[in-house]
């Protein structure tokens, strides 16, 4: 249950990004210089996805570090406890405070027929953490997650696994975006009856395979009126940023293999970049 609520989290983060700059079809990065005795590397996941094998060369820049970091630390015990708190809406929101009544029935129903509950029993949850609740209804295959198989494979290897940000920071951002923003993209999603988000979610899934964050992030910044969009300093750039000091003082410390969305990868305020910026060299392992 603990790893299904945190990929659900995770997966929230997954259709994220910022507009890119040109940079090759490649996933997973090496980071190389400004005082690192040895190289680390970044590698981009989808957190939802019908395959989540783990190929040669990243096993092989597994078997070259010694711990492994993603977004968050999903071996802490405590994790369920606190995400659990933070997925409602405070001063007491619902979703029927939000909506028309209308409006409020066309979201039942969705809920009703792909959670199996009625709206009535969650409609305290944030809004986004609904639509995340409904991601695996996208997929038209069982759900396998990258981030449990970087996991395996670190405690295969009795190594560490940590986070670059705490489930706080990462429940917060759910609270910083208004909840008028998230509920009208729960709406779409309901009005259209999953239909545009499994067809885009095949797409990003073909896209993602063939390893072109840059047409990934295309792809995910096309609909102007999400919430996403909108909000994408609090979703993806201030994260972006936050993350660069925590990356350098973990590859300082020793090799290691980072995993984060794709999404973060690319563009002015992406990963690569910002890691460029600050002095490193991040070059693409191309297979």
């Amino acid at each position: 249950m603990k790893n299904l609520i945190t990929t659900v989290l995770l997966s929230i983060f997954s259709v994220i990004s910022i507009n890119a700059q040109k940079l090759e079809n490649s996933t997973l990065w090496k980071i190389e210089g400004n005082g690192l005795e040895k190289p680390s590397y970044i590698f981009g996941t989808i957190h939802i996805t019908c395959d989540a094998t783990i190929e040669d060369d990243v096993k092989k820049a597994l078997d070259e570090t010694s711990q492994v970091v993603l977004e968050i630390d999903m071996d802490d015990p405590s994790m369920q406890t606190k995400m659990m708190g933070g997925m409602y809406m405070k001063d007491g929101k619902k979703i029927s405070d939000l909506v028309s009544k209308e409006d409020y029935a066309i979201i039942d129903s969705l809920i009703t027929n792909e959670v199996g509950m009625p709206l009535k029993m969650v409609e305290n949850i944030k809004p986004f953490f609904l639509i995340a609740m409904l991601y695996p209804k996208m997929l038209d295959c069982p759900m396998q997650s990258f981030e449990q198989e970087l996991m395996a494979v670190a405690t295969e290897q009795k190594e560490d696994i940590n986070g670059l940000e705490t489930i706080e920071d990462q429940m917060k951002v759910f609270d910083d975006i208004p909840y008028e923003d998230q509920v009208a993209d729960l709406l779409k999603t309901a009005k259209d009856n999953l239909q545009k988000d499994r067809e885009t979610f095949k797409e990003m899934l073909d896209i993602y395979k063939d390893e072109n964050i840059e047409a990934l992030i295309a792809m995910m910044n096309d609909d102007e009126s999400s919430s996403v969009n909108k909000h994408q300093d609090k979703l993806l750039i201030n994260r972006n940023k936050n993350w660069i000091p925590k990356i350098s003082e973990y590859a300082i410390e020793q090799p290691t293999f980072f995993g984060v969305g794709a999404g973060h990868l690319a563009g002015e305020f992406g990963v690569i970049n910002l890691l460029r910026e600050a002095g490193y060299t991040v070059s693409a392992i191309m297979e």
